[in-house]
């Protein structure tokens, strides 16, 4: 049995708080929020405001993934990471 969209956006928004308190992540995080990602833009009944925020969220785990150090990479997204984790809240 999957998650539930408000579960995805729950898990999304504790990976993205993780990476925002931490300044830490892995890239295995970067790869389950694309995958979580793909699933909830999969889903006619997620918001389009929500949909355009997980788009920028997916280009930061791609980037996140390829990126010769993460944790730089983190800490480059300080200011986003915080906005989104404030956004998705509204929306779980």
């Amino acid at each position: 049995m999957g998650l539930n969209q408000e579960n995805q956006i729950r898990l999304l928004q504790d990976i993205l708080s993780d990476h925002q308190a931490d300044c830490t992540g892995t890239v295995a995080e970067c790869e389950q929020m694309e995958r979580i990602i793909k699933s909830l833009m999969a889903n006619t009944h997620v918001d389009a405001n929500l949909k355009g925020i997980l788009e920028d969220i997916y280009l930061y785990s791609q980037r996140g993934k390829s990126t010769s150090s993460i944790n730089d990479h983190i800490s480059d997204h300080q200011d986003r990471l915080t906005q989104w984790v404030r956004e998705i809240g509204s929306f779980s």
